[in-house]
């Protein structure tokens, strides 16, 4: 492969990408470590912030949680009191998971700092610079996503 290509390819394309998520990852994890909320209870803690009262399932969707990780990390926020459970009118089978009033001022301050932190990561780009790149994520993303999974070729 030529020198001028091996910067462009696919495979460095990925490289890079990955380790500027790497170093994204650190800033995130440091901004969330000082509350104490592991990763998947701020996930959720986040996405009930964001996005209100969720189904318990939907929650895990949202945060790639299976079923039964979803269930430990709610049943862990709501015998901190963080969030509660409660029946869904349209659907009695299922719960519906909200923040407390203690949930929603813990997320508030976890949520603000974690955002200070990746709002200096992202410093080192314009806002022209960052239009761009989110445009460009999300491109490169959904032509991923329409690439079939290929078999393996046992050998």
């Amino acid at each position: 492969m030529a020198a001028a290509t091996s910067k462009t390819s696919g495979v460095h394309v990925w490289l890079v990408l990955m380790k500027a998520h790497r170093a994204l990852s650190r800033v995130a994890k440091r901004s969330i470590e000082p509350s104490g909320l592991g990763e998947s209870d701020f996930a959720v803690l986040e996405v009930l912030l964001s996005k209100g009262p969720q189904k318990v399932n939907d929650i895990g969707r949202r945060v790639d949680l299976t079923s039964g990780s979803i269930t430990t990390a709610v049943d862990r926020l709501e015998d901190r009191g963080l969030v509660a459970r409660e029946l869904d009118d349209a659907d009695r089978r299922s719960r519906i998971v909200r923040l407390t009033p203690a949930g929603r001022a813990r997320i508030g301050k976890v949520f603000a700092d974690h955002a200070a932190a990746l709002e200096e990561a992202a410093s080192a780009l314009s806002k022209s610079e960052r239009k761009s790149l989110i445009s460009l994520l999300k491109k490169l993303g959904l032509a991923a996503e329409r690439i079939p999974a290929r078999a393996r070729n046992p050998r």
